[in-house]
């Protein structure tokens, strides 16, 4: 396997909730794991053009499809969860009044991103240009906090840091079965994609009990076990920078698990970066001149050589 040496995204000048601004409907930011939108956005840039389709088969709230909608794309999104798949359409639908003269338009489904061509109209099939989705991953990163000024009780108090409380959900299953579930979904996107598409998946390490759970390198492998090739791999800056100098924006959780580890004498720093995974789809040999029918005095064409 050979990748591409990495690139980095300059994704986190401003914070995740002023990115978000008025943009989001009222209610998107309870998620747990929310895609930063200018990773999307910079994705969506980077690897399609106005009136591409754009798709999510996670998508959770549906940042990619507000993104990829405001930047003139058309956006569809798959969504296990009612609630999100909910409020994925309230942003979307917001989305596309936003973008009146626009190109944009997207949709929602709702249901398992594993049986996607089946949710999904046929006519897209072989249409998309590009997906953009994140697995997801360790609750140490997720949810939100409230002090006990705000709540009266003692200590902090986290909220918002369940996807659902359905055990099928994939957040709450293995590495082992997540990482089954998710090799079956990007089979599923790469049936749908047009040759040369483009996969972009976002995801980060974490630790559980003190071990290093490396997902990047573990979705690489399901990409290319689901028929992808390997394309990119590059950093989306979760911080911003400033004067030459990297600002970083760690949730509580990440400040509290690297103290406790680094009191325990583990050496454990702060992810202030996503790792992006691109992959594509196998693009099919150019047209070259074979021969000329003299009857009808034009040049045939055949595939050449991969």
């Amino acid at each position: 396997m050979q990748v591409s040496p990495p690139s980095v995204w300059n994704t986190a000048p401003t914070s995740a909730p002023a990115q978000r601004a008025d943009r989001y409907v009222h209610g998107s930011a309870a998620h747990p794991a929310k895609m930063l939108p200018a990773i999307a956005a910079h994705a969506i840039t980077a690897y399609t053009r106005p009136g591409d389709l754009v798709l999510d088969p996670m998508c959770g709230i549906g940042t990619t499809l507000v993104e990829a909608i405001d930047l003139g794309r058309r956006a569809l999104g798959v969504e296990y969860e009612p609630k999100w798949a909910h409020l994925a359409r309230a942003n979307t639908r917001q989305a596309v009044d936003r973008m009146r003269n626009g190109n944009g338009s997207g949709s929602v489904v709702c249901g398992d991103a594993r049986q996607l061509t089946d949710l999904i109209d046929s006519r897209h099939h072989g249409e998309v240009a590009l997906v953009v989705t994140s697995p997801p991953y360790g609750s140490s990163v997720h949810g939100q906090v409230r002090s006990s000024r705000e709540t009266g009780e003692r200590g902090v108090v986290k909220k918002d840091y369940r996807y659902s409380r359905d055990p099928h959900n994939l957040a709450h299953v293995g590495i082992d079965r997540l990482l089954e579930a998710f090799t079956q979904i990007l089979d599923q996107c790469r049936r749908v994609l047009r040759p040369g598409g483009h996969v972009v998946v976002t995801t980060r390490p974490w630790r559980e009990h003190g071990e290093l759970i490396d997902l990047p390198s573990a979705v690489l492998g399901a990409g290319q076990a689901a028929g992808l090739i390997p394309a990119e791999r590059c950093v989306a800056l979760l911080a911003g920078i400033r004067d030459s100098q990297l600002i970083t924006r760690p949730s509580f959780f990440q400040m509290k698990n690297v103290r406790d580890a680094r009191r325990a004498g583990i050496p454990h720093f702060l992810v202030q970066h996503e790792d992006v995974l691109v992959l594509r789809t196998a693009t099919p040999p150019p047209l070259v001149p074979t021969h000329r029918e003299p009857t009808r005095g034009c040049t045939v064409l055949a595939r050449g050589p991969a």
